[in-house]
């Protein structure tokens, strides 16, 4: 049994707080949360950026449930990971990989004070931002002396004991949910940018000509309201001088620039099956998986979506299925390349027909039974047109 003066005693001077921004706080991390690095030789910053991500989450979180100096905590944490994630990944390779070693042991890994000083004298990306951006890092110094204010408790606005006292709360309510919301953004900010240190792709896919200029990136874009919200125009034009960016840039400019619709097959698997002889002039900036796709679509117009990998991978179309179910098994397509009969399998309310090229299973949803002319037309055609397209 719960003991009650347990239970006053430990929420007597925790006050929740409601934030109102609290769901569009969470939408916006997403961009962070899908600002992946696609950069092999430094692959541990992915689990930084996420636990950045996570750092602002617990931040919003512990605000609400009370515990303000834990949500600083959080916050302070937030912006040391990002640093930290630039010292690691932007150190010569030698030094990086002694102070990876180091981190993983827990031993004589400098504080943030030290990382920044070093990574002036030797990091290329993080010295050539500090020179083009200095505004931005004078008010991340600031930041960081604010936020210690609340986690070394200056002040006795920063005491439980007084901040929540009934003579104070309601009259610093608002202003205190303010503040940490100020505090909040700024250091959103700061994460987001100090990610532009590993690669600028974030803010170039921004931009529809590089976009439609580059490779698959796992990394999605900044939102413009993101932007706008928590690093600022200004900001952004002085990173585009520097040297990450602007050699990146050049380098996609001189690329081919994909269609619109050859680009959503590439990056969202989405075959338009109106415009296929323009996916078709467009084929070799595509894989050949893509391409073997859009033949299905185009070689038969019962197709309404094709998968392979044993449907990991899916490519919609612009047609309707008539599967009402939404889900998938990867049991399923197991099942449907290993029995006897491979065409017209029943897949609740429509079919699958498994076909195979270049050693792989194409497993077709479509809508309505095949029969065996139009299978080995569409065999034929696919055939023949990669012959002519690849």
């Amino acid at each position: 049994m719960t003991d009650p003066y347990i239970e006053w005693r430990k929420t007597q001077n925790i006050k929740p707080i409601i934030l109102p921004n609290k769901n569009q706080y969470y939408i916006h991390l997403s961009n962070i949360e899908k600002s992946w690095s696609g950069r092999m030789d430094i692959n541990i910053c992915n689990t930084f950026i996420m636990e950045a991500e996570q750092l602002l989450l617990n931040a919003i979180e512990l605000f609400e449930l009370g515990y303000f100096d834990c949500a600083y905590y959080a916050l302070r944490s937030s912006v040391e990971i990002s640093t930290t994630m630039v010292f690691l990944t932007d150190l010569p390779s030698d030094d990086r990989e002694k102070y990876f070693d180091n981190w993983k042991a827990t031993k004589d890994f400098p504080m943030q004070g030290k990382m920044i000083k070093q990574l002036t004298e030797q990091g290329y990306v993080f010295s050539d931002m500090l020179r083009k951006m200095p505004q931005f890092f004078t008010d991340t110094k600031k930041l960081s002396a604010g936020l210690n204010k609340y986690v070394h408790k200056q002040g006795l606005q920063h005491f439980y004991v007084s901040r929540n006292h009934p003579i104070n709360q309601q009259k610093l309510l608002d202003e205190f949910t303010k503040a940490f919301e100020t505090y909040l953004q700024r250091c959103i900010g700061v994460v987001a940018v100090m990610r532009l240190a590993i690669d600028p792709f974030p803010v170039l896919l921004m931009d529809e000509e590089v976009l439609y200029r580059c490779f698959d990136s796992m990394t999605e874009p900044y939102s413009e309201e993101f932007v706008d919200k928590y690093i600022g125009r200004a900001t952004i034009k002085q990173y585009e001088q520097t040297d990450i960016y602007i050699e990146t840039y050049e380098s996609l400019m001189k690329e081919e620039k994909k269609s619109e619709v050859v680009f959503d097959v590439m990056k969202y698997n989405y075959i338009d099956s109106k415009n296929i002889e323009k996916i078709f002039k467009q084929t070799h900036l595509l894989s050949s998986i893509d391409v073997i796709c859009a033949l299905l679509v185009a070689a038969c117009d019962k197709t309404v979506k094709v998968y392979c990998f044993n449907g990991l991978k899916i490519y919609s179309t612009d047609r309707k299925t008539k599967r009402t179910i939404t889900s998938w098994c990867t049991d399923d397509f197991k099942k449907f390349a290993e029995t006897d009969d491979l065409i017209n399998q029943c897949y609740d309310e429509a079919y699958i027909s498994v076909l195979t090229f270049a050693n792989e299973n194409y497993f077709i949803e479509h809508n309505e039974k095949m029969d065996t002319d139009e299978i080995e037309t569409i065999i034929k055609y696919v055939n023949t047109k990669l012959g002519e397209l690849l």
